[in-house]
């Protein structure tokens, strides 16, 4: 498959088979858990005193979730039902008055405010543009400039090949760490990486594992070696985070707001799903650029998935028609993952949520980055 070819490929659902050994070397082990840890850096992210907005932001273990049964409408996201809904958690979560006086809770016209999408599963399960677009229209209603406003991802290609494109959302910067040039090209006249000028070398996420790639996966992973550099989009262009994940799972386990986070926030990657992913979901989100920077979590659940995530599986896919939001990521996690789990016991997946499954979410708890406990989340469900 020639490069310029391979996101074309992600973007009509082949993610999963893509990244199959990728995905497999995860399946291998007991639900990501590997007998020996490796070491890391982690008393580094621990060791840099916290800030006011450091996670879990303003509401902790506070969670809203509303649901609304004509959010999909033959198949497609309703960008007003999206509004309307996101508009009820936020009054909710927040207590305001006006959507104005909610948003200015988390953000101001001074911030540089980025929307970390999950564009990874291609078309069939991005993060929907319904719930991008209700975002945008309350920021700039709060009087947010939208040449503030920054969608971003790991990788640029698929953000394009989604729809997150510049004709789609005009006057909003579209950027992600891993990139081409207009021809279809990863490298510079000099030999170099253009992702190499995204990253930040000062900030890594560091273990124990040597990643080696081959020429055609370095481009994706920027990097080998046993560190994992942050994204300058985060330590660098962008002041607030907003999270918009989408509910998905991964075997017996879920991909939501701490795995949005931590997978798409670093490179070298691959080397970590075997033996380390409950690690990394936990450990990266612990480090500042996205501990003091992430104020708000909105998982997508208009349509997600229950099985063959986190690729898109047609026969796996479908309408949760909800969103989960607060400003603690570990407790919307939480709330998220126990939705997926119930789905998948009803569809006979599995007979009952493995504790093992969501050990990351134990971990988040123990790093304090938000309340993972059941009996400790203030959980309010809206319907509509």
């Amino acid at each position: 498959m020639k490069r310029r070819d391979f996101f074309r490929y992600l973007s009509i659902g082949g993610a999963g088979i893509a990244f199959a050994p990728v995905v497999k070397a995860a399946e291998k082990t007991s639900l990501f858990i590997a007998p020996e840890k490796p070491e890391t850096n982690i008393s580094e992210a621990v060791s840099v005193p916290r800030i006011k907005s450091s996670m879990p932001g303003l509401y902790p273990g506070k969670v809203v979730k509303v649901t609304n049964e004509r959010s999909v409408v033959e198949g497609t996201p309703s960008e007003e039902a999206a509004y309307e809904m996101l508009k009820t958690s936020m009054l909710s979560l927040t207590g305001a008055r006006s959507i104005k006086k909610a948003w200015r809770k988390f953000v101001s016209p001074k911030d540089v405010i980025g929307l970390k999408v999950n564009p990874v599963a291609g078309r069939l399960l991005t993060t929907s543009h319904a719930v991008t677009k209700a975002v945008i229209r309350q920021l700039e209603e709060s009087g947010i400039p939208k040449e503030n406003i920054v969608i971003w991802d790991r990788r640029e290609m698929q953000l394009h090949e989604t729809g997150y494109t510049k004709e789609n959302y005009p006057g909003i910067e579209i950027v992600g760490t891993e990139c081409m040039d207009e021809k279809g090209g990863f490298y510079d006249t000099q030999g170099r990486l253009y992702s190499e000028g995204r990253v930040d070398k000062s900030q890594r996420f560091f273990a124990d594992i040597d990643g080696k790639y081959d020429s055609y996966t370095i481009p994706y992973m920027v990097n080998e070696g046993k560190d994992s550099y942050f994204t300058k989009i985060v330590t660098e262009r962008v002041t607030k985070i907003i999270n918009l994940p989408i509910l998905k799972n991964a075997g017996p386990t879920t991909t939501l707001c701490l795995k949005n986070l931590a997978f798409g926030s670093i490179t070298n990657t691959s080397r970590l799903h075997s033996s380390l992913w409950h690690e990394t979901c936990a450990y990266v989100c612990a480090f500042p650029p996205l501990r003091d920077k992430v104020v708000l979590n909105i998982a997508d659940g208009l349509i997600g998935c229950f099985d063959g995530g986190p690729s898109a599986k047609p026969q796996f896919i479908c309408n949760y028609n909800m969103l989960i939001v607060g400003s603690d990521p570990v407790a919307v996690d939480r709330v998220g993952h126990d939705v997926i789990i119930a789905k998948r016991i009803e569809e006979g997946i599995q007979k009952v949520d493995r504790p093992e499954a969501s050990r990351f979410i134990d971990m988040a708890e123990e790093l304090k980055l938000g309340v993972g406990k059941r009996e400790n989340i203030d959980l309010k469900e809206i319907r509509l």
